[in-house]
C-alpha cells in the first residue's frame, strides 16, 4: 500500500486551541478537570508543523516547533516530538510536563507511556519543579497518575538553603516526600550531612535517618543509624548507635536529642558524655550548652579532676560546681567520701557550702574515720563539717584502733582541717554533750572532747571518766594519745585520780595534781604522780598472795605495773608510809578524798552510746 504524507501548517483549529490554553512561556497553567472517562489520548494542542504518518498500521504524527501537548490536565511542552496512535510520545529539546498549578518536569528528551501515564526523561538538564522545590538529575522517572519521581543516577533536590543529594531515590509528590539512598549528602547554613538513606519530608522540612548517618556542623559532628532532624525548627532525634562529638566533648545514648533554639541536649538510655576532665553516665542526662547545668537520671555518676559522684538523680552545674543529688547518693573527693538520701553543694565565693540529709555516712580514709549521722553540714574550702543527729538520734563516729573499732556519740560533732598547710591533711574533730566511747578495751564519758587525727590525741573536758580492763581514770581534763591503733599514755590533769580494782573486791588508789599512765602492749605498765602524789594499793607476794595494804603520801612517784597489778613504787620528797596487815585493814574505809567507782555510766557496748544510761 503507498504511504501517504500529509503536512497540515499552522491549521487553523490548532491555532484557536494553542490561543485557548497558556503557553510555555512563564504563563500560568489552568487546572482542568481530571478525565473520568478513562481516554488515555494525547491532545494536539499546538504545532508550527505537523506530519502525519501511517506506517505499519499506527498513526505517527510528528511536530515540529513550538510543541504543545495535552493529556487530562496535564500539559506537554517540547521543540519536537512523534506521537504515535496518541498514546506513545517521544519528544525532543526544552521538554517540560506541567501538571497542577505548581509541578513541572522537564529534560532534553522524553519517553512518554500514555497508556500507563508513567515518562522518562533524560538529558543534560533533567529535573522537576514544585512550589520552592527543585530537584535535578540526568535521568528522571515520572508517573503522573501517582505523582512519584524517580532516579537511579544521581540526583540533587534544593528546597530554599537546603540541598540533598544521594545516587538513587524518589519523590512523592502527593505527600511531598522524598527518599533518598546511596551516597546521600546534606547541606545546609546550619549543617552538613552524610548518610546511607534518609526521608526528607518537604513541607514541614523534616530529614528522616534511615541507617548509619552522619551530620556536622560548624562546631560538632554527630552519628546516627535511625532519628530525624526538624531543619525549620532546629530540632533533631537521633537513635541506634546515637554519638556526639564537640571539640574534647563526647556525647553517646540509646537516643538522643537536641534543640538548637534553646541549646538543650536530651540522651536516653545508656546516656554517657565525657570530655578531658569530666564524665557523666546515666539512663537519661538532659544537658543545657549555654548554662552547662547538666541533669542526670537513674543510677547517675558524675567525675571530674576533684570528684566521684553518683546518686539517682544528679543536678550539676559546670560553671559554678554547684551539684544537687536526689536518691541514695556517694560523693568521693579524696580522702573524703560521703554517702546520703541528698546532697545540695553550691561553691558560692569558693567556700564549698553543702549539705547532706538522710542516713549520712562520711568517711576520711587518710584518718580511718567514719562518721554516722542524720544531717551534716560542711564547708570545703575550709574542710569544715558540722554533724547532727543520726540513726539513732546522736551523730556517731568510728575509727580503726588495733583492728578494732572505736565507736563515739555525742550530741553534736564538728571537725576541721587541725592546719592551714594545705599539706597537713590531719583533722581537728570536736564533739559536745554527753560524749560516749565504746571500744572493746576502752570506755570514755565527757561533756565534751577534741580528738586530733594527727597526733591520735584525745582531750576529754567536764568530767571525764575513762576505762580500761579493771582501771578507772578521772581529772578535770584527761588526754589519752594512740600510737600505733594502741593506748599509748593517758594524761590527767587536775584532780587526778586513777583507781584499779584488784579480783573484783579491793580498790587500788592512785591520786596526785598530774598523773601520767604509760601503756605497753595496750596494757598498764607505768604510771607517774606529780604533785600531791598518794596511793593505797593491796601488796602481793611472789605467789600472787595479799600482804596488806601499803598507804603512801609524797610530791612524786612512779608506780610499775605487770599483768595490771602493782609491781613497785618509787617515792620521791619526804615519803610517808605506811602498811597495814590485810586482816587488820578495814577495807571499806580505805578510800582516799575524792574516791567514785563509777558503774553506771560506764557504756557496755555500742548500743549504750545510745540509751539514756544515767539522769
Amino acid at each position: 500500500m503507498k504511504k501517504i504524507t500529509v503536512t497540515i501548517v499552522k491549521l487553523s483549529a490548532i491555532i484557536m486551541g494553542y490561543l485557548l490554553v497558556p503557553t510555555m512561556y512563564g504563563q500560568n497553567v489552568a487546572t482542568e478537570p481530571a478525565d473520568t472517562t478513562g481516554n488515555q489520548r494525547i491532545e494536539i494542542i499546538w504545532s508550527d508543523s505537523l506530519i502525519v504518518k501511517r506506517i505499519d498500521g499506527n498513526e505517527v504524527n510528528q511536530l515540529i516547533s513550538i510543541v504543545v501537548l495535552r493529556q487530562d490536565s496535564a500539559y506537554m511542552y517540547c521543540d519536537s516530538a512523534i506521537l504515535i496512535n496518541e498514546i506513545d510520545l517521544y519528544a525532543y529539546g526544552n521538554v517540560s510536563i506541567r501538571q497542577g498549578d505548581s509541578l513541572t518536569v522537564f529534560g532534553d528528551s522524553l519517553i512518554y507511556n500514555g497508556r500507563l501515564r508513567q515518562a522518562k526523561l533524560s538529558g543534560e538538564e533533567v529535573g522537576l519543579s514544585n512550589k520552592e522545590q527543585q530537584l535535578f538529575t540526568e535521568q528522571l522517572d515520572y508517573d503522573l497518575n501517582t505523582k512519584m519521581a524517580s532516579y537511579t543516577s544521581g540526583a540533587t533536590l534544593v528546597n530554599e538553603e537546603t540541598q540533598l543529594s544521594s545516587k538513587v531515590g524518589y519523590y512523592d509528590l502527593e505527600t511531598e516526600t522524598a527518599y533518598f539512598s546511596d551516597s546521600v549528602a546534606v547541606a545546609d547554613d546550619a549543617f552538613e550531612l552524610r548518610a546511607d538513606t534518609l526521608v526528607f519530608h518537604v513541607n514541614t522540612k523534616i530529614v528522616d535517618f534511615v541507617g548509619p548517618t552522619v551530620i556536622q556542623t560548624d562546631s560538632a559532628q554527630i552519628y546516627c543509624e535511625d532519628g530525624y532532624y526538624d531543619t525549620e525548627n532546629g530540632f533533631a532525634e537521633f537513635a541506634q548507635n546515637a554519638q556526639y562529638v564537640k571539640n574534647d566533648q563526647r556525647a553517646s545514648a540509646d537516643r538522643m536529642r537536641y534543640n538548637d533554639a534553646t541549646g538543650e541536649y536530651q540522651l536516653e538510655g545508656n546516656a554517657l558524655v565525657i570530655d578531658t576532665i569530666r564524665q557523666a553516665r546515666a539512663q537519661f542526662i538532659q544537658y543545657q550548652e549555654r548554662s552547662e547545668d547538666i541533669y542526670m537520671r537513674g543510677n547517675a555518676y558524675y567525675v571530674d579532676s576533684e570528684q566521684e559522684i553518683t546518686a539517682e538523680e544528679i543536678q550539676y552545674n559546670g560553671t559554678t560546681g554547684q551539684y544537687a543529688t536526689r536518691g541514695r547518693s556517694r560523693v568521693s573527693d579524696p580522702p573524703q567520701v560521703l554517702l546520703a538520701d541528698q546532697i545540695d553543694f553550691q561553691d558560692e565565693e569558693e567556700s564549698g557550702y553543702g549539705e547532706a540529709i538522710g542516713n549520712v555516712v562520711w568517711q576520711d580514709t587518710s584518718a580511718a574515720l567514719t562518721i554516722n549521722t542524720d544531717t551534716m553540714q560542711y564547708e570545703k574550702g575550709r574542710d569544715y563539717l558540722k554533724a547532727i543527729g543520726g540513726p539513732q538520734g546522736r551523730p556517731e563516729l568510728i575509727t580503726i584502733s588495733e583492728g578494732d573499732s572505736l565507736f563515739m556519740a555525742s550530741d553534736t560533732l564538728v571537725g576541721s582541717q587541725a592546719d592551714t598547710l594545705e599539706s597537713d591533711t590531719s583533722r581537728l574533730l570536736l564533739a559536745f554533750n554527753d560524749v560516749r566511747i565504746f571500744k572493746s578495751n576502752l570506755q570514755a564519758v565527757s561533756d565534751s572532747l577534741s580528738y586530733h587525727t594527727g597526733d591520735s590525741l584525745f582531750v576529754f573536758y567536764g568530767d571525764p571518766v575513762l576505762w580500761s580492763d579493771t582501771s578507772q581514770f578521772t581529772g578535770d581534763t584527761i588526754l589519752m594519745r594512740l600510737k600505733n591503733d594502741q593506748i599509748d599514755r593517758i594524761f590527767l590533769r587536775g584532780n587526778a585520780f586513777i583507781i584499779n580494782i584488784s579480783d573484783d573486791q579491793f580498790f587500788n588508789q592512785i591520786k596526785g595534781k598530774y598523773i601520767e599512765a604509760i601503756f605497753r602492749n595496750n596494757e598498764l605498765w607505768r604510771i607517774n604522780v606529780d604533785g600531791n602524789a598518794e596511793t593505797i594499793y593491796y601488796a602481793k607476794d611472789d605467789v600472787g598472795g595479799y600482804v596488806g595494804v601499803n598507804q603512801t603520801v609524797c610530791s612524786e612517784m612512779i608506780l610499775y605495773f605487770g599483768a595490771n597489778e602493782v609491781e613497785r613504787i618509787k617515792l620521791f620528797k619526804d615519803p610517808d608510809s605506811s602498811i597495814t596487815p590485810m586482816r587488820q585493814a578495814d577495807h571499806d574505809t580505805l578510800r582516799l578524798d575524792g574516791f567514785e567507782w563509777i558503774t553506771d555510766k560506764r557504756p557496755q557496748s555500742r548500743a549504750d552510746l545510745f540509751v539514756q544510761l544515767f539522769e
